[in-house]
């Protein structure tokens, strides 16, 4: 016997009988008592236990319906448009770049559009050699580090008379067949070979002084999926430090004064013991010290004495505790 409690032999073909009851050698340990509602059920009292029955299982839970998975509609909108930016190029001393050679160009100060560094060329004795410099060529370039950039451009040659008679070439207001035009890679150009017949120019109101004035614009395409948000609401950060500061600041409705090794505190006892569990005890826990917490009568406020501390970190404790960051 293990437990005090004998198991009777097992005849052949016939099956041990389970002990109902048993005995704890231990007395200080309690023996299960056996109740008809924990009574292990038998098969005609022959001996043969039935297994305890397990837990009942999980309630089933029948799959969701259609109208249960059905989602919200939701939309979305791909938005194209153009980043614009302009620059202006101003050429002084005209005359004096001429015979520079065709293909050569003056080049302007890179300027940004839509991320990207761009650039005006002007060929004074044209880009074609085959114009024989009959023509002044001029471009845009892509001075930046790009693949596939697609743009709208503009090239104005300014009228200095007053007039404003300007020579436009522009891409921008009207439709285009292909679309913008797409710069392949970095030093890629868009513009004119045959901008302007040289001689025409030179006597043209668009010459003064020996000056040519170009405006350049470029519009860089760009595009944006916009889709909805359903309830979706914008909440501003938390600005409570701020007004628990300004209330501390202003002792308005202060209902406590933390006597800290002598020198007087105004608070608010809500304030505190929400922002920290000390002050909590302190204030509301403590309430049987009556040696230290005092009614100061001229005020008529609850006066708490705390020796462990020294006033300038109080202060330091109290404003972080009430603006939730530490004084500058």
């Amino acid at each position: 016997p293990v437990d005090g409690t004998a198991v009777p032999r097992a005849e052949p073909n016939q099956r041990p009988v389970r002990p109902i009851g048993r005995k704890f050698p231990n007395p200080g340990l309690l023996a299960p008592t056996l109740t008809l509602a924990n009574r292990i059920p038998m098969d005609d009292d022959a001996g043969d236990a039935s297994p305890p029955p397990g837990p009942a299982p999980p309630a089933a839970t029948g799959a969701p319906s259609l109208r249960d998975m059905a989602a919200s509609p939701t939309s979305s909108r791909s938005v194209t448009e153009t980043v614009n930016g302009s620059h202006r190029f101003v050429i002084q001393g005209y005359s004096l770049a001429k015979g520079m050679g065709v293909g050569k160009h003056i080049a302007s100060e890179t300027f940004t559009v839509g991320g990207y560094q761009w650039a005006i060329y002007f060929y004074p004795d044209g880009k074609n050699p085959e114009d024989n410099s009959a023509y002044v060529s001029v471009f845009i370039a892509l001075a930046s580090e790009g693949t596939d950039v697609r743009a709208l451009f503009e090239l104005t040659l300014q009228d200095q008379s007053g007039k404003g008679k300007h020579k436009v070439h522009s891409h921008f207001d009207r439709s285009l067949e292909s679309g913008p035009y797409t710069l392949k890679y970095r030093g890629s150009m868009w513009g004119y070979k045959r901008f302007f017949r040289r001689t025409a120019l030179e006597t043209s109101d668009f010459l003064k002084d020996d000056c040519l004035r170009i405006n350049c614009t470029v519009g860089v395409v760009v595009s944006t999926i916009d889709y909805s948000r359903p309830h979706s609401i914008q909440v501003p950060d938390s600005d409570l430090g701020y007004h628990f500061g300004s209330l501390l600041d202003s002792n308005e409705g202060v209902d406590v004064i933390l006597n800290v090794s002598g020198e007087r505190f105004h608070a608010h006892k809500l304030v505190l013991a929400a922002r920290s569990t000390v002050f909590r005890s302190k204030l509301f826990d403590d309430e049987s010290e009556g040696d230290k917490n005092e009614v100061n009568e001229s005020e008529d406020l609850k006066e708490i004495v705390l020796d462990d501390l020294e006033p300038k970190v109080f202060k330091v404790c109290i404003y972080f505790v009430c603006y939730q960051c530490l004084p500058v």
